[in-house]
């Protein structure tokens, strides 16, 4: 039995055709936290917007997400401030 995962495009650095993709449980995670940082843009998860999240925004936006939300803004930072991708 296969079930069909819904997904939306992400960045990658691969070259050809190829499109990466993330489970959409997983990118709506990360818009919510988007939305509350910076505000709503539908084509972030949609990828008509630079072609979706790059990696380091969902592993910073994700890692936001498990503190409180009036912390979100200073943890996004904080995340992206120790990333070295």
């Amino acid at each position: 039995m296969s079930i069909e995962v819904k997904t939306h495009p992400v960045q990658n650095h691969k070259r050809g055709n190829h499109q990466a993709r993330a489970a959409q449980a997983v990118t709506l995670l990360a818009y919510e936290v988007y939305c509350h940082v910076y505000g709503p843009q539908p084509a972030m998860v949609e990828g008509e917007c630079r072609g979706g999240f790059s990696v380091g925004e969902l592993i910073a936006f994700l890692y936001a997400r498990n503190f409180p939300k009036g912390e979100w803004s200073m943890r996004v930072d904080e995340a992206f401030r120790g990333m070295n991708l």
